[in-house]
């Protein structure tokens, strides 16, 4: 059924058609309204069969779903930014123990300076934990994404972390399309763990492993994150049959087939890179501009992207993160991915902190990139001014 939901709204209505059995919850901006809603819903009693638990940090919150995962019931967490940081040590222990926890992360740049608005860092802090993660272009793919999370999870004994942009969709209204509870049954089962806590016959879960196995237990699971491709890409295919949108998989490609130039980019700045593309396309009358919308970041499909960009001449990559003393993070995978082939790689690091990103702005650096590495409007004159002031105090 159709909607006009705030994004938040949204995925809290998906994540109780999914009916998970613990909630931990603890509010940062801009994921609050998500557990909120949650909470709504399991107070109304429309989530039954739920304990909602509002717990006093971000570690406790994964710490109640690690313990409430390995006893055997479907749980739901929600972070974002440093709330992500610092329950880090146990996002590790997640998927160490082979736990599928979905938890959204409503993406939002790491301080200091403080800034809540959106760019992708935090994502990017977590991108060795384990985690499998998604991003979602839309409020209807955030939706549709945490819907197939749970089941991507199940299947695979994976956490999953669903990202979605903060504030540009989280605080976003758009129509969703929302399914009926009997259609997501059918879709997501109920949760049957191959493995549980169980106080008759107690056993220890992540003990110590000597260095005569730990690299074979961290090769296991680099092998598992391999094999997730696979599996997000098999379910994705069901979700689309089933509810007739395309909303998961591992990638999407848009005016790709005889493009030159392709764009690569993950979350909400897809929309505004496929209207500068299609304004440019109008405009040059020849199709040469495409774009390539990146879901699965984790695992990362390094077969799908070689094989929908094989054939261009220049990739752009733009991202909402960066390393810093380095460059593009999105930009140096894709790299490695089309390694060998004769392909044009330029980084353009957009939004961070919630930038404005203009289809002016875009087409300028679509049309003709100023070098390799592009910080798409940053204020020059501002930097030079800081270095002036720096030499004059006798920084340098």
């Amino acid at each position: 059924m159709l909607y006009q939901l705030e994004g938040s709204q949204a995925v809290a209505r998906a994540i109780a058609l999914c009916r998970p059995e613990v909630v931990c919850a603890y509010p940062i901006t801009p994921q609050t309204h998500i557990v909120e809603g949650v909470g709504e819903l399991v107070r109304s009693g429309q989530l039954g069969n739920c304990q909602y638990l509002n717990v006093e940090s971000e570690m406790a919150a994964i710490s109640v779903a690690i313990g409430s995962e390995a006893a055997g019931v479907r749980s739901y967490t929600a972070t974002s930014s440093q709330g992500l940081l610092y329950m880090m040590e146990a996002v590790y222990n997640a998927s160490g123990l082979e736990l599928p926890i979905v938890m959204t992360l409503g993406n939002r740049a790491i301080g200091s300076p403080l800034n809540i608005w959106n760019d992708h860092a935090d994502a990017m802090s977590a991108r060795d934990a384990g985690w499998l993660m998604l991003f979602a272009e839309n409020n209807q793919e955030a939706a549709d994404l945490h819907i197939q999370a749970f089941k991507i999870a199940e299947t695979l004994r994976l956490p999953v972390m669903v990202c979605m942009d903060g504030f540009i969709l989280t605080h976003a209204y758009e129509k969703v399309d929302l399914p009926e509870q009997s259609e997501v049954d059918e879709f997501l089962p109920p949760y049957k763990p191959e493995f549980s806590l169980d106080p008759e016959n107690p056993c220890a879960i992540g003990a110590m492993v000597s260095p005569n196995d730990f690299m074979e237990v961290r090769y296991m699971a680099h092998r598992r994150q391999l094999e997730a491709c696979a599996v997000i890409d098999k379910i994705g295919t069901e979700f689309s049959a089933k509810f007739k949108r395309n909303t998961g998989g591992l990638l999407r490609t848009y005016h790709t087939e005889n493009a030159e130039t392709v764009v690569v980019a993950m979350g909400s700045v897809l929309g505004t890179i496929k209207d500068t593309v299609d304004d440019m396309n109008q405009t040059n009358g020849n199709g040469k501009y495409g774009v390539l919308s990146l879901v699965s970041y984790r695992p990362f499909p390094d077969n799908e992207i070689r094989e929908a960009l094989k054939n261009a001449k220049r990739v752009i990559v733009v991202e909402k993160a960066f390393a810093l003393g380095r460059g593009g993070i999105l930009a140096r995978e894709v790299e490695l991915a089309l390694k060998g082939l004769d392909i044009e790689i330029v980084t353009v690091i957009a939004g961070l902190g919630g930038r404005v990103i203009t289809k002016s702005m875009l087409a300028e650096v679509f049309r003709q990139p100023k070098g390799n590495l592009v910080f798409l409007g940053l204020k020059e004159d501002a930097i030079r001014q800081e270095y002036k002031t720096v030499l004059n105090k006798g920084g340098a």
